[in-house]
């Protein structure tokens, strides 16, 4: 009788165990969905069980100056750069302090605490060796052999970022080590590199600018106030102008002027794209730039534009436009001398003038 009693013990706590092992391994595949049908939307994120990808990391290849500022203080940047032209607020934590002192060259370090987290370059003459700007696809991806599935984790979490083929042409992702990736954002009509984006694990999961399979957690979306947004929005604004201009200088193209005027056009399509869930050049009234335009009394003998929506962040916006046959023409058009562009969330708006004589 005792050992029946025994055994029924027994019987008993291994179905108990098994039970919640199966509780334990129930994690239904969900997706996030699309936050808006839009030309260059952001990446759905889905969620599956996944098992670690071992991949060599590529910290001994990258031996140029700027691959040194990863994890580094402010006062080690301040002592080497000096104080920034402009400190932006990212919509992730961090801040941008902008470098765009030289008209050829543009960096801006995202600094979170007192630590650099990501770095954002593109222009002439950086020390981002092995690679440099203009230099070809194929020279890079023969160095890296670009991969559609790129994997991190850490501790018990883990977590694969799948790449498409859009993807792998114009940004491929490369683990340079444990904890720190390189996007390389490519000229897809010239098939050159064009710029560079460092980034810290935990960076990239925030921005999350490519579909991610994953165990464990994700990063929350950003939650700000409308007067952090704000704050987001007027230096997103500015590094549309400052990326866009260095990209023209290297194309040989004039510098465009800001023109607040039509910065505020362009501001007001953005938000109301954003409020009324649309992405067209044409309001919801109809009225398309020459409309918009005559209403802020914004006069011009030649006028463009161009928009985005669902990019992380101005930069990956501006490199989406370069690989935009019609956006890439706006962006390089020599008969337009002004610019002004609003950012409403995570809608962009570019407007281009050329002023009558």
């Amino acid at each position: 009788m005792r050992i029946m009693r025994s055994m029924i013990f027994v019987t008993l706590i291994a179905i108990i165990v098994f039970y919640f092992m199966e509780q334990s391994d129930a994690n239904p595949e969900k997706t996030a969905g699309d936050q808006s049908k839009v030309v260059q939307e952001k990446r759905n994120v889905q969620e599956r069980k996944v098992a670690p990808i071992e991949e060599k990391a590529n910290e001994n290849l990258f031996e140029g100056n700027i691959f040194t500022w990863m994890g580094r203080t402010i006062q080690e940047l301040k002592d080497e750069f000096g104080e920034p032209q402009r400190i932006d607020r990212s919509a992730y934590g961090y801040d941008w302090w902008v470098y765009n002192g030289n008209p050829k060259q543009y960096i801006q370090f995202g600094i979170e605490g007192n630590e650099i987290k990501t770095v954002y370059v593109t222009g002439e003459d950086l020390e981002i060796e092995p690679v440099h700007i203009g230099q070809s696809y194929v020279e890079i991806n023969n160095l890296f052999t670009f991969k559609e599935q790129v994997p991190y984790s850490e501790g018990i979490s883990s977590y694969t970022f799948n790449l498409n083929e859009e993807d792998l042409t114009t940004r491929p992702l490369v683990k340079i080590d444990d904890t720190t990736f390189i996007q390389l954002y490519f000229d897809t009509f010239t098939s050159k590199l064009s710029s560079i984006r460092l980034l810290s694990a935990d960076t990239l999961l925030k921005h999350r600018p490519y579909e991610v399979e994953y165990r464990g957690e994700l990063p929350d979306e950003p939650d700000l106030t409308d007067a952090e947004w704000a704050d987001v929005e007027k230096g997103m604004e500015q590094q549309v102008f400052d990326i866009t201009n260095v990209m023209r200088n290297q194309h040989g193209k004039g510098i465009l002027d800001w023109e607040e005027s039509v910065s505020e056009v362009a501001f007001l399509h953005s938000k109301d794209m954003a409020e009324n869930n649309y992405f067209s050049h044409y309001s919801l009234n109809g009225d398309g730039l020459k409309e918009r335009l005559a209403a802020g009394d914004v006069f011009y003998a030649a006028a463009g534009e161009n928009i985005a929506a669902q990019y992380p962040d101005a930069p990956a916006a501006v490199e989406g436009w370069l690989n935009s046959e019609g956006h890439r023409e706006a962006l390089f058009n020599e008969d337009y001398s002004h610019i002004g562009v609003g950012v409403y969330r995570f809608y962009y708006t570019q407007n281009f003038l050329g002023k009558p004589n």
